[in-house]
């Protein structure tokens, strides 16, 4: 704690300095709707005095005395300037008009400001935003966020059906995805076929690859920041859509104008009842069956006063699939925060949250009454104080701190007998204590150079009632039982802290290209338990404990960014490379279900992961879009596996392209596609046969996990937008989206597997099991008034 309070202590002393200045502050809206813009710029016309507004639309600028020319500005609306004659700090909000003489063939898709991408600190740090998103084809023609994330560089999954997503060589857990500050632990509806977050209440996308800011941390591959819209507080808005298999809505209008609003919006998928005439008459055994999900999303926000601001938000969905049997899955959270201003200088954001998913199976015999329950969950509850205090044009400081308490229950589960007797089995519940402080400084150097510096200190408590101690014995095999060991209340079993320095830095070599490089350590105290080939909702998280460590990543990055033709082509070169402690796999043959000693089963390494990521995104035109590619590796060395040796994990795909283009052909027009080309994932595959009583065994002798791969992935998606024409004299606005989701009709593996041929035992054949192995055609209409 002395080094962290010494370094904070140097850094103000070095970047504080006594200047004549004054300091404007304020917020920057949407004039339609009042909604904050974030990442709005505010400048000093004719010089490099420039900020950007905050993850709440707020600025804070120092201004010399006297008159001054400010200029607001954002890409898609009318830019504002203000001569201003400034003697002493002033509060200024302003609201930017949206552009609407911006001709056809001046479409954009980017709403940032100009060269954003070469004059921000940001490195391996992508935004989307909504508009953009929705013209990508999707699945059923429903706008994903989490499919478009995919289909960025150094973005992968393993496939169809799974649910997720990896980045730069991490495992899924890995991911700190937030909705509105709170973590959301499954991102995927149905399988991975459709993510949780509704696009009519999302308002703004950031996924950092790398350079992750001091402020989070808790996982060591990515950062999934989702921020909601606030709610229109002009005038009642209302946006929905009937799709092929779900409809959506959502409602957002003032409780006061100007001063608080509100959104709530709902989806609600319809598979069961349009196929339940057809299950009752063709399968009468399955006639009960369900398979649905739904999600409800909604926020609160008040503008007590200048200097005050609370939002409440949240969200519930849920995943219900049963024919025989019930499996239910599904995430909560609730978020509350207060923005305050403390002076001019200061911000204040204060976060408390709740988040808790869980999942339940349900197995019930109607003959004899046997049944099976069984519920797992992991619980969390966080405060988290941020500030940001803008020392001035200079620098600008973000400190704070967390701290967040988790219960996880891995496995509870109830057996019901013919007569009524319930048995209860299950696993101890665990919990865990995570805290951490942070600090760090943006400063420019000149005009030219840049760097962001800070360091984020975690500590965390493993508690548990019981704790299990195991023999050492050599690798790869389970471990036997030493010791059971019982602790008090809250008492802590282990303690683990790790600093994590953070590093990034910005060298503009013109107007138009920079050259960035990033340093990073992020430290996870919780594990993803699965061993199978793709995430399930039924996979488990649990904390680390005496016996588990602490995943730890380091990784650099570097990277050429260079914008043409006024910002039209964005452009950049990144490579990075990635170390990684404390790996998690499992032994041969693990047990993973309501295993007490599963800590016996599990194994840990390291891993590493580097590559190389090309991107090029058109922002202007008729034709808009982007190619990305990314060339990588992503390899694992675990004692006793692979005979010690690095091997591919689960998730490598060394070659991955994708292909986005939208093509506005007239005013009532437009066609979206995209095109999907990835490596195969690899596989572990008999190399020999056996015969054994007529039937024959594979098995694999070289003791090497992953040797093989399954065949690449590709696949084409096209989609057409009709727009009605335009009538001023109604409000109601709509277009209708036909899409074709895997045009040629590919057949992806997405997995290989090996089996005795039917009519010949003797025979091995191999079967590629496809999760879409079809062209899925789909409309959806989409309307807003």
């Amino acid at each position: 704690m002395n080094r962290i309070f010494l370094f904070v202590v140097l850094v103000f002393l070095v970047v504080t300095g006594k200047a004549q200045n004054v300091t404007l502050s304020g917020y920057v809206k949407d004039a339609a709707n009042g909604e904050t813009i974030i990442g709005a710029n505010v400048y000093k016309q004719g010089t490099s005095n420039g900020v950007s507004t905050n993850a709440y639309g707020f600025y804070s600028i120092s201004l010399p005395k006297g008159k001054n020319t400010i200029v607001f500005s954002y890409i898609g609306y009318q830019q504002i300037t203000k001569e201003l004659d400034l003697n002493e700090k002033t509060s200024l909000d302003v609201e930017l008009t949206e552009d609407t003489k911006t001709t056809l063939n001046e479409v954009t898709i980017s709403s940032e400001k100009e060269n954003v991408n070469v004059k921000s600190m940001d490195m391996s740090m992508v935004k989307l935003d909504i508009k953009q998103i929705s013209k990508i084809p999707a699945l059923l023609g429903e706008v994903d966020i989490v499919k478009g994330i995919q289909l960025l560089p150094g973005v992968t999954s393993v496939g169809e059906g799974s649910g997720g997503f990896n980045v730069r060589g991490g495992n899924i857990d890995g991911n700190l995805i937030l909705l509105d500050e709170a973590p959301v632990f499954n991102s995927s509806h149905l399988f991975g076929f459709f993510s949780v977050f509704n696009p009519d209440a999302v308002k703004d996308v950031k996924l950092y690859k790398g350079g992750i800011p001091a402020q989070y941390g808790g996982r060591i591959s990515s950062l999934l920041d989702i921020r909601m819209k606030e709610g229109n507080n002009k005038k009642l808005e209302v946006n929905g859509g009937i799709g092929t298999i779900f409809s959506r809505f959502s409602i957002e209008a003032p409780i006061v104008k100007d001063k608080a609003s509100f959104i709530i919006a709902g989806r609600r998928s319809y598979i069961d009842v349009l196929t339940k005439p057809i299950i009752k008459k063709k399968l009468p055994d399955l006639k009960d069956a369900k398979f649905y999900f739904y999600d409800l999303t909604g926020k609160i926000n008040w503008r007590i006063n200048k200097k005050n601001q609370v939002f409440l938000s949240g969200y519930l969905g849920q995943d219900v699939f049963g024919a025989g049997f019930r499996f239910d899955w599904g995430n909560s959270t609730a978020t509350a925060r207060w923005n305050h201003i403390f002076g001019e200088k200061l911000f204040l954001n204060t976060t408390a949250y709740y988040s808790n998913y869980k999942y339940f199976i349900g197995f019930k015999n109607e003959n004899d009454q046997t049944s099976f329950d069984w519920a797992s969950n992991i619980i969390n509850y966080s405060a988290k104080p941020e500030f940001t205090y803008y020392l001035n044009q200079k620098n600008t400081m973000h400190f704070g701190g967390q701290t967040t308490w988790y219960t996880f229950k891995p496995g509870n589960a109830v057996v019901t007998s013919a007569d009524g007797d319930k048995t209860k089995i299950g696993l101890d519940n665990k919990n865990g204590l995570e805290s951490a402080l942070y600090f760090d400084n943006e400063q420019k150097i000149n005009d030219r150079f840049s760097m962001q510096y800070g360091i984020r200190f975690s500590l965390f408590n493993y508690i548990a009632d019981t704790a299990y101690y195991f023999n050492d014995t050599t690798a790869n095999t389970r471990k036997t039982l030493k010791e059971k060991r019982g602790f008090s209340q809250n008492k802590s079993v282990k303690q683990y802290n790790n600093f994590e320095p953070r590093f990034s830095m910005k060298y503009e070599v013109t107007d138009v290209s920079s050259v960035k490089a990033s340093y990073n350590r992020t430290a996870q105290y919780l594990h993803l338990v699965s061993n199978t080939a793709a995430s399930t909702p039924l996979d488990i998280w649990t904390p680390v404990t005496n016996n588990i460590l602490p995943q730890i990543a380091d990784q650099v990055a570097t990277g050429y960014f260079r914008n043409f033709k006024e910002n039209m082509y964005e452009t950049s070169v990144e490579v990075y490379y990635k170390w990684m402690q404390n790996q998690l796999d499992y032994i041969d043959n693990a047990n993973l279900l309501l295993n007490e000693e599963i800590e016996a089963d599990l194994i840990q390494g390291k891993g590493r992961a580097y590559g190389l990521e090309l991107f090029i995104k058109k922002n202007k035109g008729k034709l808009t879009g982007w190619i990305s590619y990314t060339l990588s590796r992503t390899e694992r060395k675990i004692p006793g596996l692979s005979k010690d040796e690095w091997y591919f994990s689960r998730y490598d795909r060394p070659h991955n392209m994708n292909i986005t283009a939208s093509y506005e052909l007239s005013k009532r027009w437009s066609f979206g596609g995209n095109f999907v080309l990835t490596s195969g994932t690899p596989a572990t595959f008999p190399n020999v046969k056996y015969e054994v009583q007529g039937y024959t065994v594979t098995d694999n002798t070289t003791e090497k996990r992953n040797s093989f791969r399954n065949t690449p992935y590709h696949r084409l998606d096209l989609s057409a937008t009709l727009t009605p024409r335009k009538n001023d004299k109604r409000k109601w606005k709509s277009n209708w989206v036909f899409s074709v989701y895997n045009v040629y009709n590919r057949q992806n593996a997405f997995t290989i597997f090996f089996r005795p041929n039917e009519n010949n035992p003797l025979q091995t054949e191999a079967i590629r099991y496809s999760i879409v192995g079809t062209i899925i055609p789909s409309v959806t209409y989409n309307f807003s008034f």
